[in-house]
């Protein structure tokens, strides 16, 4: 099952039209075809993710109830997650490298038009679990999916956090700026679907959460620090208020330049559900040693 449903994924990546940019953006790929993982529902490790992320954080079996797929058969080992990793083409990469104070134009577009594509893979994966005689849900695409504010710390975060999901499935682990960096570094985006066909799980290298950042791992880098316009990362880890102040900025700048082309993205935040038109920033992605690769694998190797 775990290799055809990778099958199921290349193909998707390859021939999707929504894996594009805009005419005006040549029209070309989005992203390179995914990484994917799978972790088992009755991990120990989603408990753990409600004193890490926060106690309202759904469990694997939580979020498929709360899907209303539930029966009287169901339990949390019985489940499987998916993760999906979708990394950047290369030519946004490398044009996002070049920017200072503004992101690159066309990792902005992408980054928004990356939205509906990922919307659309959820849609198709559970239609494809769905014809082999399973069930499906999304996290992103569930009713109890949202994103919550807390004053006290200042701090947002996420009922559904794809990074933990895609951390629990063996793809990556945390760095100093918090995103996850997989083998194809970290400059991706991530999704998940929940479902009870028999797929394999995929194990985890480590359970240390930053083992592929240099930093943590090294007590060296901090390269994400340097290219932070926003001043939103130092030896402490990511400041998520000043990240966003930065993020405000660049979206007025873009939205500014790119209205006519950008998509909406609808959001539930606290129970509302916002529309915005997103558009990234990421500079702590680009030109660091992270980027594409895992910058520990040559180490961790050695290492066995």
């Amino acid at each position: 099952m775990n290799k055809k449903a990778h099958q199921f994924f290349i193909d998707l990546f390859l021939t999707n039209e929504l894996n594009r940019l805009p005419e005006q953006f040549g029209a070309d790929r989005i992203f390179d075809p995914p990484l994917i993982g799978v972790s088992r529902g009755d991990d120990p490790i989603f408990n753990k993710f409600k004193e890490v992320v926060a106690p309202e954080h759904l469990t694997p079996l939580e979020m498929w109830t709360a899907g209303g797929l539930k029966s009287q058969e169901d339990t949390a080992d019985r489940l499987r997650i998916l993760s999906i990793i979708f990394p950047y083409v290369k030519k946004i990469r490398d044009e996002s490298k070049k920017a200072t104070t503004m992101p690159a134009d066309i990792y902005c577009l992408g980054r928004n038009y990356a939205n509906e594509f990922m919307k659309d893979v959820l849609r198709r994966t559970m239609a494809f679990f769905q014809d082999q005689g399973f069930r499906a849900a999304a996290g992103m695409l569930s009713p109890a999916f949202r994103l919550r504010l807390q004053e006290k710390p200042p701090q947002f975060y996420s009922r559904w956090s794809e990074r933990h999901m895609a951390f629990a499935a063996g793809l990556g682990t945390f760095s100093l700026h918090e995103g996850l960096i997989t083998e194809a570094g970290c400059n991706v985006r991530i999704t998940s679907v929940i479902t009870d066909a028999p797929l394999n799980v995929t194990p985890r290298r480590s359970d240390d959460p930053y083992a592929n950042c240099l930093y943590y791992a090294k007590g060296e880098c901090r390269k994400c620090e340097e290219r932070c316009p926003g001043g939103a990362i130092n030896a402490d880890g990511h400041d998520k208020v000043k990240c966003r102040e930065y993020g405000v900025i660049v979206s007025k700048e873009m939205n500014k330049r790119f209205r006519p082309l950008l998509k909406p993205h609808e959001r539930n935040v606290e129970g509302t559900i916002m529309v915005s038109y997103p558009v990234g920033c990421a500079f702590c992605q680009f030109k660091v040693p992270c980027m594409d690769r895992n910058p520990m694998a040559k180490a961790q190797k050695a290492s066995g």
